[in-house]
């Protein structure tokens, strides 16, 4: 697929996981340098209530969008817990460590990741056929 192309991905469809869930949901790769995305990844982040992220560290920037749910995000550093509900978008600086958490009675799903790609978190996924 050349470089500079329109492609619609079907998040629904045929998107791998990543193992960065401790609990119950799951973490799938919509944007990432296995189907040609150059500058920016995302991933869906579905956490059940009381499950949270892995620690989470990047090279580079990171953005994400609360599309339902309420939870949190937790400074690693400073063990800050900011509060995110839907709607709300949290940047995270290249080189800060941080996790999302699910409240105790509400699921979180997220929509984001670092921008460009953390190729760490692709590690043990396979490139698509002709990549």
């Amino acid at each position: 697929m050349p470089a500079n192309c329109t492609r619609v991905v079907d998040s629904a469809v045929g998107c791998p996981e990543i193992p960065i869930i401790v609990g119950s949901g799951n973490a799938r790769v919509v944007m990432w340098p296995g189907n040609n995305a150059q500058f920016r990844t995302f991933q869906i982040i579905t956490l059940t209530a009381g499950a949270r992220t892995i620690r989470l560290h990047h090279g580079s920037d990171a953005v994400y969008y609360v599309m339902s749910g309420a939870g949190s995000i937790v400074d690693l550093v400073s063990s800050e817990v900011f509060p995110l509900a839907e709607g709300a978008m949290v940047h995270i600086d290249a080189g800060d460590a941080y996790e999302f958490r699910a409240g105790d009675h509400q699921d979180f799903k997220i929509l984001g990741g670092p921008c460009p790609a953390d190729e760490s978190l692709y590690a043990d996924l396979a490139f698509p056929e002709g990549q």
